[in-house]
């Protein structure tokens, strides 16, 4: 799909992604759930969904996959953080979109749902990332998702330099763990939101680095 395509469609369904976006900020609201320094949850919802607006037409298959993919984005941290079932999303979802688009999102944010584990390395397993790579779309939104959480990480100066060499030591595993290696586009980790990733962890020389293995992807 072409960047002016993707934009088009973008514009098409306006009114259903606010409505979608306002949802999911008041449901995130209601559990009190707040992000950085108490910014409403939304905050981070918002930097997520950019990372698709910009990038959703490297990964967006046809017309029909649009809402899905903005609402996977919204309510990735719905079931979560904010109390609901797979079936409260299959809900929600049905409120804008057809059966099979609700399927589709649903399953976006459930393969991002994080598994139960007493530490970071167990809550995103080998199941966990196993879940990312065989759910279309999942792999692109896990991506922005941390492009969003690195970005305003690394914004916070001092306060922001734990987080960023965790977020540094992590690049290798987790852009190898998300990437089903797939030639259908669903799947694909573009090389473009790594590059934006890496702009932001890694020096010149690593840069290099990853450019020469994702450059071509």
């Amino acid at each position: 799909m072409t960047k002016d395509e993707f934009r088009g469609f973008e514009l098409k369904y306006s009114e259903d992604i606010e409505s979608i976006r306002q949802a999911a900020h008041l449901l995130h609201q209601r559990v009190n759930q707040t992000y950085g320094d108490d910014l409403p949850y939304g905050f981070h919802l918002d930097m997520v969904v950019e990372g698709i607006s910009k990038y959703g037409y490297l990964v967006c298959a046809c017309e029909e996959d649009v809402l899905p993919l903005f609402f996977g984005a919204f309510y990735h941290d719905s079931i979560e953080d904010a109390r609901l079932t797979y079936n409260d999303v299959m809900k929600e979802a049905r409120q804008w979109l057809t059966e099979e688009q609700a399927l589709m999102a649903t399953e976006i944010v459930y393969a991002l749902t994080n598994d139960k584990g007493r530490t970071r390395a167990e809550r995103a397993g080998e199941k966990y990332y196993k879940g990312i790579r065989e759910t279309p779309y999942a792999p692109f939104v896990k991506l922005c998702d941390r492009l969003a959480n690195v970005t305003y990480s690394c914004s916070e100066g001092d306060g922001g330099s734990r987080m960023k060499e965790v977020y540094k030591g992590e690049m290798p595993h987790f852009l190898s763990s998300i990437d089903p290696h797939s030639e259908d586009p669903r799947f694909c980790v573009p090389s473009e939101v790594v590059m934006d990733l890496a702009e932001i962890l890694v020096d010149e020389y690593e840069r290099d680095e990853i450019k020469a293995q994702w450059g071509e992807y």
